[in-house]
């Protein structure tokens, strides 16, 4: 077995049927297997999946575990060389999963690989959001404290400074993290996230450990990838909403990775007493 393709659901039916379909549509000329870990979902995508897509691993976790461990379960009994972890809300444009192995396989430096990714694009073939450098301790708090400012009032002068999210342009090489909606990595110990991360981050923390051990993580320009940024966890720049879930998590992963990774006890106490705040 070439590659396992690893997707979590959490009712998200309509768009883990849309990915399926892509998946099995575009991956040719190569041994695959392709595992659905779902979390609890009660929007009738267990049926969807087991009726429609047969061939599918199916994996019922009867909860909602978070990503990093639906993930794990996955991964836990995934037969390929390479694991290609694949958000639900994502539709492959053409054969990524043959041009990953490829490349990797092909690499002069493939010892050297720690993850590959590709440049993400959104509905209008624009390249998104696929990756950035990893988290330092400084960045995290004037991210924190921008989403504070705009949580009461100055949402449209952050927005119109620079806090929307930008399109990036075309990028191939190394970087310092490729987000977890298209992760592509060898099948061993260093592909297990660590599942005191629900959600967010865990990606993050699962490549700077690759790096401590000499790996590099890079984005290649071949593989083309729908990501429909959000719909997954249906999240609008959801960091930026204090009054959403998703932020109070988004948050307290940045918390557990400061602490965990960079030492930064100080940072993350900070945003730990601001949470105690907001979230009172």
């Amino acid at each position: 077995m070439d590659v396992s393709i690893i997707l979590v659901n959490y009712n998200t039916c309509d768009l883990t049927r849309d990915c399926l379909k892509s998946v099995f549509a575009q991956t040719k000329d190569i041994d695959f297997e392709v595992i659905v870990s779902d979390n609890g979902s009660k929007d009738g995508s267990v049926e969807m999946i087991t009726t429609e897509f047969p061939q599918v691993i199916l994996i019922e976790n009867n909860a909602n575990l978070g990503f990093g461990a639906a993930n794990n379960r996955g991964l836990k009994i995934a037969k390929g060389k390479y694991i290609f972890y694949l958000n639900s809300d994502t539709i492959l444009l053409n054969n990524a999963v043959k041009l990953f192995f490829d490349y990797w396989e092909k690499s002069p430096e493939k010892d050297k690989i720690g993850a590959l990714g590709g440049n993400l694009l959104n509905e209008k073939g624009e390249v998104i959001h696929s990756g950035g450098n990893l988290p330092i301790a400084k960045a995290e708090l004037i991210s924190f404290f921008t989403c504070i400012l705009s949580s009461i009032g100055l949402k449209k002068l952050f927005f119109k400074f620079g806090g929307k999210a930008k399109i990036h342009s075309l990028y191939e090489g190394e970087i310092g993290y490729v987000i977890g909606a298209d992760l592509f990595m060898l099948n061993d110990d260093n592909a297990k996230f660590d599942a005191n991360y629900f959600m967010y981050y865990e990606e993050s923390d699962l490549q700077f450990h690759l790096q401590q051990k000499g790996k590099k993580s890079f984005l290649i320009s071949e593989p083309q990838i729908i990501h429909l940024e959000g719909g997954s966890d249906k999240k609008d720049n959801s960091k930026y909403d204090f009054s959403k879930k998703t932020s109070k998590y988004y948050w307290e992963s940045c918390c557990y990775y400061l602490e965990k990774n960079l030492k930064a006890k100080f940072a993350a106490g900070i945003i730990k007493n601001w949470l105690r705040v907001i979230y009172r």
